[in-house]
């Protein structure tokens, strides 16, 4: 943890709460982290699509930022080392998945995607189904691809 992130954390008074686990959470996820090589482009689709599922903004600093949605979140920085590109088929991670409120919610993102410069939608020609079941199949800046899954 960089100094500055450290200094955000501690400075922000909305998140004073330490982040310790939650034993009754044992085994759900904590939190994300994803390093950028552009960290301004991923910055705006983040804030956009993180935004719209509903999270809130938990810090910020020089070098990046992170939501929450409960006791979950995201964090974002960037990257020391910009020669090592993300590649999802690479051993590692693929993918993020988030619920979706509703297929209306995932049609109301898909739509935003389309208008965006920096994400472009994956798997057009079998949208929405693509996996099989209702949701957004998008890429963000960074490369990481985004899973947005819509109820039956």
């Amino acid at each position: 943890m960089t100094n500055d992130r450290a200094d955000a954390e501690n400075d922000d008074l909305e998140s004073s709460r330490p982040d310790h686990a939650d034993p009754e959470r044992a085994g759900q996820l904590h939190h994300v982290e994803l390093y950028a090589d552009d960290l301004d482009a991923s910055l705006a689709f983040r804030d956009w699509l993180l935004g719209e599922l509903g999270d809130d903004r938990k810090n910020d600093w020089a070098g990046g930022r992170s939501w929450r949605r409960g006791p979950t979140y995201l964090v974002l920085v960037a990257a020391d080392q910009r020669d090592h590109p993300f590649d999802r088929r690479a051993p590692g991670l693929n993918h993020l998945a988030f619920h979706a409120a509703s297929r209306e919610q995932v049609d109301d993102l898909t739509d935003g995607v389309r208008e965006r410069d920096d994400t472009s939608l994956r798997h057009e020609d079998r949208h929405p189904f693509a996996g099989g079941y209702y949701a957004l199949y998008c890429e963000g800046p960074e490369g990481v691809k985004v899973e947005v899954v819509g109820p039956e």
